[in-house]
């Protein structure tokens, strides 16, 4: 299970970078629902072995290593199980087997390594029979070791997880120092063709029996010679994010896919990984570079989502904030010297207790081509148009961050009155507005309205208060504990993705699917435009605008649960 983990995580990191990528098809939700079941083929595998070892006499006491079991095992499999899995996959992509039974394994036209064990059980049972015969031959010649089974199941796992990978990797060199291994071991781009194609490059892991019936794919050559000098992806938008806790890391694309494919929850199950979590956080701590988790392209833009490795509770630590504003900084100056258009702070990336909302990134670096954007003006339109119509009295809860601010001021001089309960707070936004709308701002602890604004520092006690029936609608990138069942819940700021979002296969934190939160729409809305500006520390951009071009480009506004 381990070796398949390394395997997909490698696929998706190296894909979303692009070098050597074979395949540039997306991968949608629907996929990643079809392969979950991915790990049964493992137990399948475990209870098979056992029944083996305990019911085949020549199973028991077996020695640890010996030669002619290898080499009788490699003839087994080179002969016999090359030969029949060739004619068997062949007969599979007959039209009665076909619709039947292999279409479920094709219909993953972009491959993953999980792909390679996705298909109907009387598959695996054809699957199991075949490659049983090398292990069952050796045995009953009284040949077979531990390790000549163990290497050659490895062998097989290998071998299917590198041929649905999706990137090619193996050097040229190996085939030019000995010809004939091109007919002895497939390349990821060959086997990608039979996934693209159908009906060519039918062989296991060796094409010699494609050569033998002439059915290999006339492009094999070519485009394994192409993915394998295809270079690094240049993006126009980048998103920066951040690891939010040390479980976060398996909720990330490169991680689980099926908990990648979720809203991020706490798991009950994680925690017995306590020791992989540590070993992450060590790496995260030794490594200290930002990777890259995801790539989505939107019409004519490709977009990357790249990742600080710090987790939230850090951000609020002084001492870590030199740290994390120079990740930050690198990373910005990494996106200008590749020629990115916008790059968007996600989550605490932008926090103004860090950063002063990226100012400092400006004032370091004014002669910036890459553009900032902090989305502020968008999670501004979407919180006001998420307040219900007819309102006309509003809460402000939790801290007065550059968002609440905006909005506030917006709400007063639109005519809405507008609670608060902090002196402080009240200050800052009576004088920046007129007497007019001054009057619409009012400093009370008591008639609390049924909607609520809240931000961060939303206490339990403060939100056990608000009277039944209250709307809460999230300003930040972290949504307040749900502690009311006689409540309704907005989350954080954002809003439902069109359809030509493509390669979406992951949830964006704990926000449901194909929902992306206001301040990574924001960079696209500014790349799409062509805005050549920034908006950061003070700067808003115009909120009627933005939201204007938000739902031009598809993108929808989230229900209120």
């Amino acid at each position: 299970m381990l070796h398949n983990q390394i395997w997909i995580s490698l696929s998706r990191y190296r894909t979303a970078k692009g070098n050597n990528r074979i395949v540039d098809k997306s991968i949608e939700f629907e996929q990643v629902d079809r392969e979950r079941n991915w790990d049964d083929q493992i137990i399948l595998n475990g209870i098979l072995l056992y029944m083996g070892s305990m019911y085949i006499k020549a199973a028991h006491r077996l020695p640890w290593w010996r030669t002619d079991g290898v080499i009788w095992t490699f003839i087994f499999h080179a002969g016999p199980v090359e030969f029949l899995y060739y004619w068997l996959h062949r007969a599979l992509h007959h039209h009665f087997l076909y619709s039947r039974y292999h279409s479920h394994h094709h219909s993953s036209i972009v491959t993953e390594p999980i792909t390679s064990v996705i298909h109907p059980f009387a598959e695996h049972i054809a699957y199991y029979v075949l490659f049983s015969v090398p292990i069952l031959s050796t045995l009953y010649m009284v040949n077979a070791s531990i390790l000549s089974i163990v290497v050659y199941l490895t062998y097989i796992d290998f071998m299917n997880n590198m041929g649905h990978c999706n990137f090619e990797h193996i050097p040229k060199w190996l085939f030019s120092v000995f010809p004939p291994f091109k007919y002895l071991m497939y390349t990821p781009s060959y086997h990608s063709l039979h996934h693209t194609q159908f009906r060519t490059n039918y062989s296991l892991f060796m094409p010699f029996y494609d050569y033998v019936y002439d059915t290999m794919d006339k492009s094999s050559d070519s485009l394994y010679e192409k993915s394998l000098v295809r270079k690094e992806e240049t993006p126009d938008v980048v998103h920066l994010t951040h690891l939010t806790t040390p479980e976060s890391v398996y909720h990330l694309r490169l991680g689980f896919a099926y908990l990648a494919s979720e809203p991020q929850k706490s798991k009950w199950y994680l925690s017995l990984m306590w020791p992989i979590t540590l070993w992450s956080m060590m790496v995260n701590r030794i490594y200290g570079q930002t990777f890259t988790v995801e790539r989505n392209v939107f019409k004519h833009l490709i977009m990357q989502t790249w990742a600080i490795p710090k987790y939230s509770i850090q951000y609020y630590m002084k001492w870590q904030r030199e740290s994390i504003n120079r990740m930050i900084e690198e990373s910005i100056l990494e996106a200008e010297s590749k020629g990115v258009k916008v790059l968007s702070l996600g989550l605490l990336n932008q926090d103004e207790g860090v950063n002063e909302n990226g100012e400092l990134f400006l004032r370091r670096n004014p002669q910036l081509k890459v553009k900032l954007v902090d989305g502020s003006s968008l999670a501004v339109a979407v919180v006001l148009n998420s307040i219900p119509k007819g309102t006309t009295r509003i809460a402000l809860r939790g801290n007065l961050s550059k968002v609440a601010y905006a909005i506030a001021l917006a709400l007063c001089r639109g005519g809405i009155q507008v609670y608060t309960i902090l002196e402080d707070d009240y200050k800052k936004l009576k004088s920046k507005l007129t007497k007019e709308a001054g009057d619409n701002l009012v400093l009370s602890k008591h008639n609390a309205p049924e909607t609520w604004l809240v931000g961060d520092g939303l206490t339990e006690e403060e939100q056990l208060k608000a009277p039944k029936g209250t709307i809460f609608i999230s300003l930040s990138h972290f949504p307040p504990k749900k502690m009311r069942k006689d409540c309704f819940y907005n989350g954080t700021p954002a809003m439902l993705a069109p359809k030509h979002l493509e390669n979406v296969d992951s949830c964006e934190n704990w926000l449901p699917r194909r929902v992306m939160s206001a301040w990574r729409i924001a960079g696209i809305l500014h790349a799409m435009e062509g805005w050549d500006v920034h908006e950061c520390g003070n700067i808003m951009f115009d909120v009627e605008k933005i939201w204007r071009a938000s739902l031009d480009h598809g993108f929808r506004p989230n229900q209120i649960r």
